[in-house]
């Protein structure tokens, strides 16, 4: 059974630039992925300012990427985050969110996601008024296709910690309320979680009477103990028995968009090969077609400082050996390889608390 797999930018930190998605849209199309959905933290319009209009530019280079996205026959989808709408949606947050709506709908997108993720939930009712909020808006936009995250989208007891305690019931109530056309994110047993198995998946599509679309949070290193990572390798406890239970997968990337590509095309051949998908044989096959046997060569000798020992715990004599061997390289890959490891993309605790 064939999965359709996508990208939702949902990380925190320094987002791609545009030619990088519009490179990472092509490459990934000729491995399967059919749908990009444009959602990183950074972009306060999409989420605490989001009742403020974008910059005029923006919306122009968000309008060409849709074309891109179509042009190599990519769906093409926005994440908005109306922080936490649900406490108060009055006569004003309607109207603003009117106002959002129309200007996604003029740029023309297929795939409206409603991020309720990374807010306060220990609510009464939330399920409830979520569900709602998202039946308002399936009344108002022209997407083909609408999303939610729920506010507790993994059953991670971190996100009690961190938000508030869930209401009891959220997923049963949520699933139970929302019209079935809605598709709802789940990222599995962890935020960040190491399986995602079918045992897991199938409860989860029982209390949400759908199949779940699976939100995956690898390759994604954009927490402060995660983007000292590279995470390069070869897709894991995904098995393709899981096909038939979710509705769609996901995969949040890394900051790194050009390493992004590696575990990405590996995710699609473990679905393609099934039982006989090999992760380390996957690797290598990606690496070689991103970045050139010989580059790829040199990170496959490298992974364990690169993605297991990370930049902190490499010391500076490691360190710089390993800049100068990747300095001197005309590729891309390379130059994201001697930016991480000289801190161009840390994310601190700070920065998640502003987005």
């Amino acid at each position: 059974m064939t999965v359709e797999l996508g990208v939702i930018e949902g990380y925190y930190g320094r987002p791609w630039s545009w030619a990088e998605r519009a490179q990472s849209v092509a490459f990934l199309a000729g491995h399967g992925y059919r749908f990009h959905i444009y959602a990183p933290k950074a972009d306060p319009f999409l989420r605490r300012r989001w009742r403020e209009p974008h910059p005029p530019e923006a919306g122009e280079a968000l309008a060409t990427f849709a074309g891109r996205c179509r042009a190599v026959g990519v769906r093409f989808g926005v994440g908005l985050s109306p922080f936490e709408i649900y406490r108060d949606f009055d006569g004003a947050a309607k109207v603003a969110l009117t106002g959002k709506l129309a200007w996604l709908d003029a740029i023309g997108v297929d795939d409206l996601a409603i991020l309720f993720d990374d807010m306060r939930g220990d609510l009464p009712d939330l399920a409830a008024t979520q569900a709602a909020i998202m039946h308002w808006i399936a009344e108002r936009t022209a997407a083909s296709r609408l999303i939610v995250c729920p506010t507790y989208y993994s059953d991670d007891p971190r996100l009690d910690r961190a938000f508030g305690r869930r209401p009891e019931g959220y997923l049963e109530n949520l699933g139970t309320a929302l019209d079935p056309a809605i598709d709802v994110f789940w990222t599995g047993e962890e935020v960040c979680s190491r399986e995602i198995g079918a045992g897991h998946l199938g409860r989860v599509g029982e209390e949400l009477r759908r199949r779940p679309f699976l939100w995956d949070n690898y390759p994604v290193n954009d927490g402060p103990g995660m983007c000292p990572f590279l995470h390069l390798r070869g897709f894991t406890g995904r098995p393709s028995a899981i096909a038939p239970l979710i509705g769609a997968h996901a995969i949040n990337p890394a900051l790194q968009p050009t390493l992004s590509r590696i575990p990405a095309a590996t995710l699609a051949e473990s679905y393609r090969l099934g039982g006989g998908y090999a992760y380390g044989q996957a690797f290598a096959r990606a690496a070689a077609e991103v970045l050139g046997p010989e580059l790829a060569a040199m990170v496959q000798g490298h992974l364990t400082q690169l993605q297991d020992l990370g930049r902190d715990r490499l010391g500076a004599e490691a360190a710089g050996r390993l800049r100068s061997r990747y300095a001197d390289i005309d590729h891309p890959g390379a130059r994201e390889i001697v930016d991480w490891l000289d801190g161009a993309w840390v994310v601190t605790r700070e920065m998640m608390e502003e987005a």
